[in-house]
């Protein structure tokens, strides 16, 4: 048994699975070969030139991992076999995650996954000006559950080319980084993240460590059957450079107390239709204008201020595609944000206002400092999780759970307070599956769907789709719904 660099071992090939996007302009389409690669936190982790755990359970082996950089350059990351142990399946452009899979050494829980443009890097999306589609089906998703798309300011290369530790990149997952600084990442800008490591009570995989990884985030769909939302996370961490930062204090990290002295906003601003009001818009059966028994199409867009790729973010607008009719995003039901149906930072400052919540998304710089990390190209991120610390109630039920739920912002989606214990949900929805496709068109936003019509094409297509401007031709064992993250 041998390995060719540090961090990177050779038990098991790294063989991606392909799954087939579309880049599109005006004058038509093109498929674009990618594939997707497995988040380096969940893979075997080992001492090079052995078979022996540097981490097992949510403990590190003291003995391997003494400090930082050795830890970095004795152990090893493996490659995946994506559906016997992970339960990751692509099939020409569709990819279907399933939450659990009894493999032949251990029971995977959950899974996150990137979009790949070659073997070693990222596709970077260039979202400003443009236009994402995808098809989703959330029928198997219940209570507790998050089926999750967005977009995160990942360096392409997993941060290979910046940190010296780091000898895996993206081609083995690495280089995560989201909103929430999440601080339960095994490996951080090339070290280990193994000071003050504190195994979790409630996880047995997961621990948090001294830093956490912060960037800026684009919640495209966070959803189950019963509700949904989309949000916006900028960070002041964000500049021309991008990439994660490596906060090191609680205050930086936004831990407890600190949440909203850190360096990105983690509530986010959101747009939830029940959340808003509108509780027959989203949900199982007939009654409901979106039936999540059916697939969805979901359309994003990302305005700016003068309609070109290198304005300033002000509006990202949502609609849906269902049975070939197109159904626009319901306004607020709430007289103070009665025009709300999209996220711009008025809005998003008005509906904080009516909630109580702080705007900590105005205090973080709003759509325009979230369109910095856009501008540059983020990376698209897939995943099915639980939650450790909210039980996804901030997606799905009352929450918080001791506010009043007939106070504005309060009530989520019709899910039980006492539901999403992540036990209970993996025992009750052990076959459970998030199956959504990646991207598929590019054109300048608003030129490919029209959000008052139907359009047989977007409703037919199985696919994700992203738009681009015409003129660059640019495209687009653990679990928690990434922490808690909620106001």
């Amino acid at each position: 048994m041998a390995t060719y660099a540090q961090q990177v071992g050779d038990n098991t090939a790294e063989t991606h699975p392909p799954l087939t996007t579309q880049t599109c302009t005006k004058a038509g389409c093109t498929d674009e070969d990618t594939s997707v690669v497995l988040d380096s936190n969940w893979r075997w982790l080992y001492k090079t030139g052995t078979s022996t755990n540097c981490y097992t359970g949510n403990t590190w082996d003291e003995t391997i991992c003494s400090d930082p950089k050795t830890c970095a350059s004795s152990c090893a990351l493996d490659g995946a076999d994506y559906t016997g142990t992970y339960g990751i399946t692509a099939e020409t452009n569709s990819l279907s995650l399933k939450l659990v899979t009894k493999g032949p050494y251990s029971t995977n829980i959950g899974s996150r996954v990137y979009v790949m443009e070659s073997d070693d890097t990222y596709k970077a999306y260039k979202l400003l000006n443009q236009e994402f589609t995808f098809d989703v089906d959330v029928s198997g998703l219940d209570c507790g559950l998050n089926g999750a798309m967005y977009f995160v300011d990942m360096e392409p290369d997993g941060g290979l080319k910046r940190f010296s530790g780091n000898k895996a990149g993206a081609k083995y997952g690495t280089g995560y980084c989201d909103a929430q600084c999440p601080q339960d990442l095994k490996f951080i800008s090339g070290e280990a993240n193994i000071l003050n490591w504190t195994p979790s009570k409630t996880d047995a995989n997961a621990g948090t460590g001294k830093y956490g990884a912060c960037c800026a985030e684009m919640d495209i769909w966070e959803s189950n059957s019963i509700s949904n939302a989309y949000t916006t996370h900028p960070c002041t961490s964000s500049t021309k450079a991008g990439g994660s930062y490596r906060c090191q204090s609680a205050k930086e990290c936004g831990v407890g107390d600190n949440r909203y002295d850190g360096v990105c906003d983690k509530d986010g601003c959101d747009f939830n239709p029940y959340r808003m009001g509108n509780k027959t818009f989203f949900g199982p059966g007939p009654k409901f204008t979106i039936d999540t028994t059916k697939k969805i199409t979901v359309v994003t867009r990302f305005i700016t201020d003068d309609n070109t790729a290198t304005g300033n973010l002000v509006d990202v607008t949502r609609f849906y595609v269902q049975d070939g009719v197109t159904h626009e995003m319901p306004n607020s039901k709430f007289s103070a944000v009665k025009d709300m149906k999209s996220l711009t930072d008025d809005q998003c400052s008005a509906a904080k206002t009516l909630f109580g919540d702080k705007d900590d998304h105005k205090k973080k710089g709003g759509l325009t400092q979230m369109g910095l990390a856009m501008k540059r190209g983020m990376v698209l991120t897939m995943s099915l999780w639980t939650d450790n610390v909210a039980q996804c109630l901030w997606l799905d039920s009352d929450y918080p759970i001791t506010a009043d739920a007939s106070k504005p912002g309060v009530s989520r989606g019709t899910c039980a307070k006492t539901s999403g214990v992540p036990k209970e949900v993996i025992a009750e929805q052990a076959e459970a599956t998030g199956v959504k496709t990646t991207t598929k068109k590019t054109t300048t936003a608003a030129s490919t769907t029209t959000a008052n019509e139907a359009d047989p094409e977007v409703a037919s297509d199985a696919d994700t789709e992203v738009a681009s401007d015409a003129d660059t031709g640019m495209t687009p064992s653990t679990a928690s719904c990434k922490r808690s993250r909620r106001n």
